[in-house]
């Protein structure tokens, strides 16, 4: 099995420091939980005696609340027509709607006036938000107006949030306050004391996977072989490249194992790295995400759903089954079948 393990205190030690750093801070839980699910951070918010807490879409509402959360979500995807889920909760007192289109504001009054709702602005992301020409002059009336929202970029600069405030404040109701994300605690600091409106930031990353000693990934070793060079393995019959072991190991494509975010290609080298990886991969030379006896072994061949096949050349035998072996797994992504927590 695939298997995260959380020191407890350690974790804990971690989160509530970082809590302590940021006023005002909102957990973000979305998606799978940064890997440790809904179930654990909804805990470790209430421990905390946080308010409210942020999901990725409405879908994820349920899940939260299910795992005991009882106070304020807010969805951080912005409202779309069509999305019944959304509507839905737009009638429920205790969920933030974002909204990021000006055309989106008179359907979301009309459909529940009073609706409780975030205003996303439009920042050099470019992903969603309200233009920066149309925030003065926003119609919000009707609608029960919590602040504004700023999704800034990875490292984003002190500059671009203090322009980002100077354009909310164009609007009669920036006095409800301002929410960013993705500032260092420095810049997120330097705004609060500028800024004569309430200032939060959502935090999810850093905030549960911060201090990277807190928790481990495993996997367990199902099988070993010893097979001699040339010998075809597993689905795709490619050949050993010496003589050596194959180790079966738990953690394969349904727990995310291998998996990564695309990189952006703004070189030719990054163009070059997506075909460059194929080619390794048809010749077995793919290293594994896996440390086996001191070593990153190369995959046998792709991850199968639940397992992974990996080389270890060389004589003297790496493991033994049921070893318990370190797995470098991307959390975002990562579906465990157990969590541990000690």
């Amino acid at each position: 099995m695939l298997k995260l393990t959380v020191d407890t205190e350690r974790w804990h030690s971690h989160v509530a420091a970082f809590v302590d750093s940021c006023p005002g801070i909102v957990p973000v839980t979305k998606g799978n939980g940064y890997g440790f699910g809904h179930a654990l951070t909804v805990q470790e918010s209430q421990r905390l005696g946080v308010g409210i807490i942020a999901v990725g879409v409405a879908q994820e509402v349920v899940s939260v609340r299910e795992h005991g959360w009882d106070k304020e979500v807010v969805v951080l995807n912005p409202w779309r027509p069509g999305d019944e889920v959304a509507t839905e909760l737009l009638s429920d007192s205790k969920v933030i709607t974002t909204i990021s289109r000006a055309e989106d504001v008179a359907a979301v009054r009309e459909i529940a006036p009073g609706a409780p709702i975030l205003v996303e602005v439009e920042t050099s992301m470019h992903r969603h938000g309200v233009r920066a020409d149309e925030v003065a002059a926003l119609d919000l009336d009707g609608l029960n107006v919590r602040g504004w929202t700023i999704h800034l970029p990875s490292g984003a600069a002190l500059d671009e949030g203090r322009e980002m405030a100077r354009i909310v404040k164009r609007h009669p109701l920036a006095s409800r306050g301002i929410w960013f994300s993705h500032l260092g605690l420095d810049d997120y600091k330097t705004l609060s004391k500028e800024l004569d409106v309430p200032v939060r930031m959502r935090v999810g990353t850093r905030l549960w996977l911060g201090d990277v000693d807190a928790y481990r990934v495993t996997g367990t070793v199902l099988d070993i072989h010893w097979l001699p060079k040339g010998t075809p393995v597993g689905y795709h019959r490619i050949k050993t490249r010496a003589d050596g072991y194959i180790v079966v190991v738990s953690g394969g494509t349904a727990h995310g194992v291998a998996l990564s975010a695309p990189i952006s290609a703004g070189s030719l080298r990054q163009w070059l790295i997506p075909g460059a990886e194929a080619l390794q991969q048809m010749v077995g030379r793919v290293t594994s995400p896996f440390t086996i006896a001191g070593r990153r072994p190369v995959f046998a061949e792709p991850p199968h759903m639940h397992s992974s096949m990996v080389f270890i050349g060389g004589p003297g035998e790496p493991a033994q089954v049921g070893d318990e072996v370190p797995v470098n797994v991307r959390m975002t992504t990562a579906t465990f079948d157990e969590i541990r927590v000690k």
